[in-house]
């Protein structure tokens, strides 16, 4: 089975996309190691305008676009704050389509950023299907997170920046939402170190992607339980199942518990303040510190927007 996801292509991405995003930190974390039992290397893409990885994809995807035109997507937050920003850049309208329930700080961050945001459905998939009706009755641009393998290509920039490292890694733990941030990263270690371990993380509250992955076939979910909103996904794009099937090697699950733990241990050993989403690669080997023992693995932070609220609930 071929990858419908390009090396050249990601190599490609650095071009489109804005260099703030670029090169971001990644080092050992040496109080996490010696708690989790193992070499434990941070991949922080939190330090930027819109604090996550998501510009990555967002600019590389608008990047082909026209001036003047219009973008719509459906987003969570993150993504959504990516596309307004890089429209912003590029002189492109941007509409974006949020659940009534999405977090109150990220909804406000992307109309800051000059997006046109519209709340509809309870959450994102439901976000997902109204935002895809108002492209294609509109006739505007649309792009879907992770289906685009342009969004894919663009987070498989992390990948390539992870291979720099002066070692070999044994495993690479990835928060797994829809998949396009996992597959990307996936597809550069693969190509160029077949023998590290990618890993997927879910919340257990929203199992649909680990489920469909580990039964090879497309289970929805009705219902989904997390604080992890940035990967609380119901139903799965069966083309990135495709995709992990090539590259990735298993998915891990973690209890709310567990990603609260692991926020705090973030904070108190490395001086990072991250989302729920953010820390479930921590939340896994904190869960899994027989398999992880002694071992080599990095971890990518990839989203830091977090209420106040939020930080007095979980890191105090």
């Amino acid at each position: 089975m071929k990858s419908r996801l390009s090396i050249e292509n990601i190599k490609n991405a650095f071009d489109n996309i804005d260099p703030v995003f670029l090169n971001t930190p990644q080092f050992i974390c040496d109080p996490l190691s010696e708690i989790l039992g193992c070499k434990t290397i941070l991949k922080v893409e939190t330090l930027n305008p819109i604090r996550c990885f998501k510009g990555r994809s967002a600019f590389n995807y608008v990047s082909k676009l026209k001036e003047g035109s219009t973008l719509v997507c459906a987003s969570a937050g993150n993504l959504g704050q990516a596309v307004a920003y890089a429209c912003t850049k590029k002189n492109i309208k941007s509409i974006i389509f949020a659940s009534k329930n999405a977090n109150p700080l990220k909804i406000e961050r992307m109309k800051s950023l000059g997006a046109e945001v519209i709340l509809k459905g309870d959450d994102f998939d439901d976000a997902r299907i109204f935002a895809k009706e108002y492209a294609l009755k509109n006739k505007f641009d649309l792009i879907e997170d992770s289906l685009d393998v342009e969004t894919c290509e663009g987070a498989g920039t992390i990948g390539m920046e992870l291979l720099k490292l002066d070692t070999t890694l044994d495993a690479v733990l990835v928060a797994l939402g829809n998949g396009g941030l996992l597959t990307g990263v996936a597809r550069c270690i693969k190509e160029y170190s077949p023998s590290t371990e990618v890993i997927g993380v879910v919340a257990k509250g929203a199992p649909a992607m680990s489920e469909s992955f580990k039964k090879n076939c497309l289970i929805n979910s009705e219902s989904i339980d997390t604080i992890a909103d940035g990967i609380a996904i119901r139903n799965p794009i069966p083309e990135v199942l495709e995709e992990m099937k090539i590259t990735v090697d298993k998915v891990i699950k973690v209890g709310e518990e567990e990603i609260v733990d692991a926020m705090k241990l973030l904070h108190t050993n490395a001086s990072i303040v991250v989302e729920p989403s953010s820390s479930v690669g921590i939340a896994a080997i904190l869960g899994n510190k027989d398999y992880f023992k002694g071992k080599t693995v990095a971890v990518v932070i990839c989203g830091a927007n977090i209420t106040e609220e939020q930080i007095k609930e979980y890191l105090f």
